[in-house]
């Protein structure tokens, strides 16, 4: 998986597109390649920003200001209007963000007690039945982020004190299926000849019924 690390990245939209996106006063976003997207969105869209653009009322009295699009996105955001192009850095609205993308991420690695399940069923049962042979979510989630194609939004810094946090969007489920089970088959299959506390004639029914969801009895 590639890391798209938000205190790095630099999001270059079409301004045009963008005044377009916020004159339509429909619900809209940037994803992370800086294409403008509308609602719905699709079931893997990772986006640095959602919102709807409403114009302020105006009378007689009080004219409406023009926004720019620092008000129309929000202060969190940095942004430097370039000729046709607008530069945007979204680190500072990274809790918004958690929200906005947590309904459609593979998993989430936002929180301290770190990830503790998977959006995809098939992959729930995995990561559920590997727990029987204490194989747990981050060893699960350290496999998928090496060996899958996908995508983690994240915020990471070395300094001054090394911080992490992130959403994992598979780009494949199948293909995360395939490879998680392989791997905790093989593990799960070691485990069972090695040590003696998981051979076939001790393990309980949990254990039993796991070994059996990996085709290892």
């Amino acid at each position: 998986m590639k890391k798209f690390n938000l205190f790095n990245e630099i999001i270059i939209t079409s301004k045009k597109e963008l005044l377009n996106a916020v004159n339509s006063q429909k619900e809209f976003g940037i994803n992370t390649k800086g294409a403008i997207v509308f609602a719905p969105f699709d079931e893997k869209e990772i986006l640095i920003y959602q919102g709807k653009h409403k114009p302020q009322a105006s009378s007689a009295l009080m004219p409406a200001k023009t926004p720019t699009l620092s008000d129309i996105l929000g202060d969190k955001y940095q942004i430097v209007e370039d000729d046709d192009r607008v530069l945007i850095k979204a680190f500072s609205n990274w809790q918004e963000l958690i929200k906005v993308n947590t309904p459609r991420a593979s998993y989430d690695d936002t929180t301290g007690d770190g990830v503790d399940k998977f959006a995809d069923s098939t992959l729930e049962d995995i990561g559920w039945n590997a727990t029987e042979f204490d194989i747990s979510y981050r060893e699960l989630v350290d496999v998928l982020e090496e060996k899958c194609d996908g995508t983690l939004l994240c915020i990471e810094q070395e300094e001054p004190s090394y911080q992490f946090s992130g959403l994992g969007f598979l780009a494949d489920d199948k293909q995360a299926q395939d490879v998680l089970f392989s791997y905790c088959q093989e593990k799960i299959q070691k485990i069972m000849q090695e040590d003696p506390l998981y051979a076939k004639d001790k393990l309980s029914d949990d254990e039993e019924e796991a070994a059996e969801f990996f085709k290892c009895l």
